[in-house]
């Protein structure tokens, strides 16, 4: 297999980072973060309480066909994950969060659609605190499924997903300054112009503060970001070295858009369904420092492509 990532030895001077609180060799380690080939839930318990800040993840989706990573049927789907959640809210830190996307599903053979992710919501927050829920818009879905989209026409395309932001307090760690995005041209305008403060005509009373500069617009909790990166370097290496990618990756922005907004540098996060390790990626150059888990070692071994040096 051709080699495209250093593989460095141990006197390098960098050490694991966690071996002092996770009792499992890491399949690969960087300066911030390691990687385990392994059952996260048993992972999880052998790691001590409050020392995770950040959980941000995108486990197995409740889908009608069987993926090669292992999805659950929707029908026993809430059961499943719930033994994660206990081992979740016991990692992490009081002011820690949880952030989920998980797909929704429909129903086998039927033009309806499960209820699995509401479902889940509700017992999730009989844990947790429901922060926020954001849904992802990816343009670049395909039109699915084909049988009531594409072939009767009957339902149109599925291009949203849900992402659930939820915290072991009320008030987890969190500043959204961190994450302004660039005001529109109509913003822009305002703030050089000057605003009239008056009471709109929904009962919105807008003050002068409105025109004031504060460097950036808070974002929505909708997030349009699309996910084809058939022309990334992790893709491309993956096919020199005849190495099956992971078939369900995370687009960048979007453990960025969490790890930006929900920790600081030197904060734990955790994926414990890792894949093809973006949000390892995306934390180590954030200079947070990470946890990646994931039970397929094709995936896991792939995954060090994202990494320019590793350490066994």
């Amino acid at each position: 297999m051709t080699s495209y990532n250093s593989v460095l030895p141990l006197d390098m001077g960098v050490e694991n980072p966690f071996r002092s609180i996770i009792p499992y060799k890491p399949y690969y380690f960087t300066e911030h973060g390691s990687a385990y080939l392994a059952d996260s839930l048993e992972v999880m318990k052998n790691m001590p309480e409050s020392s995770v800040n950040l959980i941000v993840t995108s486990p197995p989706y409740a889908l009608v066909y069987k993926k090669e990573y292992g999805n659950v049927d929707a029908n026993a789907y809430v059961k499943w994950f719930m033994d994660f959640a206990d081992q979740f809210l016991r990692v992490l830190t009081e002011d820690g969060s949880l952030v989920i996307n998980i797909g929704g599903s429909w129903n086998r053979g039927k033009p309806t659609r499960s209820t699995y992710q509401f479902e889940l919501i509700i017992e999730l927050a009989k844990k947790f605190h429901l922060a926020q829920e954001f849904y992802w818009y990816n343009p670049a879905k395909l039109p699915a499924p084909a049988e009531w989209v594409t072939v009767r026409r009957i339902r149109v395309k599925d291009s949203v997903e849900l992402v659930l932001w939820l915290s072991k307090s009320p008030f987890p760690k969190a500043d959204n300054r961190k994450i302004l995005q660039p005001y529109s041209k109509d913003m822009q305008r305002l703030i050089e112009r000057g605003y009239v403060a008056k009471k709109r005509p929904s009962g919105h009373n807008i003050t002068s503060k409105f025109q004031r500069d504060n460097k950036g617009a808070i974002p929505p909790n909708l997030l349009q970001v699309g996910n084809n990166d058939a022309n990334s370097p992790y893709l491309q290496k993956c096919k020199e070295s005849n190495m099956k990618p992971h078939p369900a990756r995370f687009p960048k922005e979007l453990p960025q858009l969490f790890i930006d907004f929900l920790t600081d540098q030197g904060d734990v996060v955790m994926d414990p369904f890792c894949g093809s390790n973006m949000t390892g990626i995306v934390a180590e150059t954030r200079k947070r420092r990470w946890i990646g888990i994931e039970s397929i070692e094709d995936y896991l071994k792939a995954s060090e492509f994202r990494f320019p040096h590793i350490y066994r």
